[in-house]
């Protein structure tokens, strides 16, 4: 084991879009842990787009990062020397490591992850907060059913990837909108998607118009903006809009202008906005769905991964200028 635990420091709070030099590299002693604590090693770190706002101080989050602090996220980690009761070395975990390699935890905040045949990195992905996103965001808040046209962008991240199967699932038909030609072909040949739209190659409104002849009845949105305003004018009657990130506004320094919601009032659609921590109560449930559709070969995902904590920042920035490929992961090296 390392004699040094590896961090990334914030080492300021980035204007506009964050670069590498927003961050800082720094080195520690490895914590030795207390009675009633355990010492754990960072195997997988998450990357999420909504780390951007916790640097800018954002409320929602109840997250404060301030310059000089190790980055935050969500880590797979593996239990290494413990002195609290119910864990043990060996076993394997999900928690808030952050950005660095060890990390002491007193069992707070802590889901002990079960033994079974999945992958360690799915469990910060479609098994983990990502995916609980999707997944109840789709069932609670867009109720897709059978015939209906259901609408998703950032169609194949964690998020986009989990809510349009489920909504494939439940008997609907599902066009997604992604940024390259790449996406869409996966989108359609592995997701199951009946279409997916390039918006880089093609008018997305003009698009939307081919892709929904019957208009759109549930839009789950993880970007807003120009995207959100196209849909607004596909909506049908009692369309839900299921408002869940707005990746793009997340690097402004203030916030973009608002879309002009006429159509939606014409279609007496539904909107609602979607934080995850609302629905914690079904990630026991979205853990056996989504478990038993991956067994069943019903339902995929796709990995973009970087390996060593030194490339976190370039990942995180490669995530923000929407440069990635599937869920953002960094795999920890163990030296």
């Amino acid at each position: 084991m390392r004699t040094a635990n590896r961090r990334v420091l914030l080492a300021r709070v980035p204007t506009g879009l964050p670069t590498p030099a927003d961050f800082k590299l720094d080195t520690a002693p490895i914590p030795e842990p207390l009675e009633g604590e355990f010492l754990c090693r960072t195997l997988w770190l998450s990357l999420d787009p909504y780390y951007r706002n916790v640097m800018k101080g954002h409320p929602l989050y109840g997250e404060v990062l301030r310059p000089g602090e190790v980055m935050i996220g969500e880590t797979v980690a593996q239990v290494v020397v413990s002195r609290l009761a119910g864990y043990a070395p060996g076993d394997y975990i999900v928690g808030r490591n952050g950005w660095q390699e060890f990390a002491l935890s007193k069992g707070e905040g802590v889901c002990k992850l079960p033994q079974e045949d999945l992958p360690l990195s799915a469990w910060l992905g479609v098994l983990g907060m990502p995916g609980l996103t999707g997944y109840a965001g789709m069932l609670e808040l867009g109720g897709p059913e059978p015939g209906e046209t259901v609408v998703v962008s950032a169609a194949t991240g964690p998020v986009g990837s989990t809510a349009g199967q489920v909504a494939r699932l439940a008997g609907a038909r599902v066009i997604g909108i992604a940024g390259s030609a790449e996406k869409c072909d996966y989108a359609v040949h592995e997701l199951g998607y009946a279409a997916c739209i390039n918006y880089r190659a093609q008018d997305l409104r003009d698009a939307l118009e081919k892709a929904c002849p019957d208009r759109i009845h549930v839009y789950f949105d993880n970007v807003g903006g120009e995207t959100l305003n196209a849909v607004f004018t596909r909506l049908a009657r009692g369309a839900r809009i299921i408002l869940c990130g707005m990746i793009g506004a997340y690097s402004m320094e203030t916030p973009p202008a608002g879309p002009w919601l006429g159509p939606v009032v014409a279609a007496r659609a539904h909107l609602q906005g979607l934080v995850v921590y609302d629905h914690l109560h079904r990630q026991s449930e979205q853990v056996r769905a989504v478990s038993a559709w991956i067994r069943a070969g019903h339902f995929k995902w796709k990995e973009d991964v970087s390996v060593g904590l030194e490339r976190a920042p370039e990942a995180f920035c490669r995530l923000m200028r929407g440069e990635n490929f599937g869920k953002a992961l960094v795999r920890i090296d163990p030296g």
